[in-house]
């Protein structure tokens, strides 16, 4: 069933999205070579104790950690690890954040040092379709016009995009109706409602859009060992159009 939230839910989810974006901001200011995404997942755990915060994701379904770190060819749910990144990797950071009982999910894909210039792109354009599809998050559209908008634009960039994860609804728990297709046709799918909460997480890949899971049956990683890169906001359906509840006040282009 696809919930729709009041204005105080929303605000309460507003709450949380805003710690989680100040998460990711102290997030950036750690990512260098030679830290360990272990410590990365310990910081996480601590700063949002000391703003009256819980990670939603730790015990969720049994997964161990505050946050999802997944490197280079991981796609999503890579654990946090003792290896140390190295100069020139990517790595995707991933958590929700409950604060009061209100949730946000925001992903974040981190060059580590020196990234070559098609990582860089892979970034860029991944981000780009976070956005492209964020606009298309509008009462009266269908939920096929954000996948749509997504995989157009970023098969016409030269990347692939995940299929087998998609966004989704969000509170009171993690993941609700609907789920939300990073590709697809427009005017499909359930029609956008004021209300409504959901994330937006576009995975692009290098190469193959495929991906294999790794023997913790949580961490996928591409079928070719390319590389992967995430972007995800969660968006509040307004009337007045899409609020994002993560944003970081990062430009739109």
């Amino acid at each position: 069933m696809i919930t729709r939230k009041s204005r105080r839910e929303i605000e309460k989810m507003h709450e949380a999205g805003k710690l989680l974006a100040k998460t990711h901001r102290e997030i950036a200011k750690l990512i260098k070579p030679g830290i360990t995404t272990k410590e990365i997942d310990e910081f996480v755990e601590e700063f949002l104790a000391a703003h009256g915060a819980t990670p939603e994701q730790k015990g969720f379904q049994g997964y161990p950690y505050a946050t999802c770190a997944s490197i280079n060819d991981e796609i999503c749910h890579g654990f946090p690890r003792d290896e140390k990144l190295k100069d020139g990797d990517i790595v995707t950071i991933d958590l929700v954040v409950n604060l009061k009982g209100g949730l946000a999910d925001s992903a974040w894909t981190y060059a580590v040092g020196n990234v070559d210039e098609a990582g860089l792109r892979l970034m860029e354009v991944t981000k780009k379709a976070l956005y492209i599809g964020i606009e298309q998050a509008r009462v009266g559209n269908r939920i096929g016009d954000i996948g749509h908008a997504i995989q157009t634009y970023a098969e016409a960039q030269g990347f692939s995009v995940v299929r087998e994860f998609t966004g989704h609804g969000i509170g009171p728990t993690i993941h609700e109706p609907p789920h939300i297709p990073h590709f697809g046709e427009p005017n499909k799918g359930p029609r956008l409602k004021e209300g409504m909460v959901i994330t937006i997480e576009p995975m692009l890949n290098e190469g193959d859009w495929r991906s294999k899971m790794d023997p913790n049956n949580w961490t996928a990683r591409t079928i070719d060992g390319r590389r992967s890169a995430q972007y995800e906001h969660t968006i509040a359906i307004l009337k007045e159009g899409p609020l994002i509840l993560t944003d970081q006040d990062q430009p739109l282009d």
